[in-house]
């Protein structure tokens, strides 16, 4: 069971994420845009209509459909979108954005993944996850990092778990999506658990973990 702390917090909110470039050793993350990244997007999600099943919008009959789309996310107020683009390609081949942001209570929310195959079950796909939580914990002192997804999106449940977030419940019937009921599997990663849940990452990060093939020495969850 859960207990608030009766204790004062010497609380002060903090500022909104905005618009950053973060970098790693297998990725960067940059503010999406829709001029630069849509080609790029178009290619990795051409015939490839499943990577939307999850996601609220999508998928896109052209090109440009999918630009204006990306327009409208690069303006969105609400949110933060930050195209990946793997090292050594110069190509978008994904974006995340921040989301449901409460600077107030210093919580915010990580969504709206999309991951082409190129990213999928990559490295650069769970570094990119590392800076944003990094960015959000480290940069900016958020106290809680939220998860959530529809409770039938099993991958999506296993990568939270995976990426050191804690499961805290299903809110049923909480949002119609593409005209359909979902229930919402919440997560979320504190600050207190971030320092632990970092020095995983770095070491599951790390060119030791990995031999000359690329495959992981070690996996990330028994770090």
């Amino acid at each position: 069971m859960f207990k608030s702390n009766p204790n004062p917090l010497n609380w002060k909110p903090v500022k909104p994420p905005g618009p950053v470039t973060l970098r790693g050793r297998y990725v960067t993350l940059e503010p999406l845009n829709a001029e630069r990244h849509a080609a790029a997007l178009w290619k990795g999600v051409q015939g490839r209509d499943d990577l939307w099943a999850w996601l609220p919008d999508g998928p896109y009959p052209t090109r440009a459909a999918l630009r204006r789309a990306l327009e409208a996310k690069q303006a969105a107020a609400n949110a933060v979108f930050l195209a990946i683009v793997p090292a050594g390609t110069d190509a978008a081949a994904g974006y995340a954005s921040y989301m449901r942001m409460d600077p107030a209570n210093g919580v915010a929310e990580v969504g709206n993944i999309l991951l082409t195959p190129a990213l999928q079950r990559s490295t650069a796909a769970t570094e990119a996850m590392y800076l944003m939580a990094g960015h959000i914990f480290d940069h900016l002192g958020y106290r809680r990092y939220e998860w959530k997804c529809n409770a039938l999106n099993e991958p999506s449940r296993r990568a939270a778990l995976r990426l050191g977030f804690t499961f805290e419940g299903v809110f049923r019937q909480h949002m119609v999506v593409k005209g359909l009921n979902r229930d919402t599997a919440w997560y979320s990663m504190l600050d207190s658990e971030w320092p632990g849940r970092k020095e995983a990452f770095e070491a599951w990060l790390a060119p030791a973990n990995f031999d000359r093939d690329g495959r992981q020495k070690k996996r990330l969850k028994q770090l």
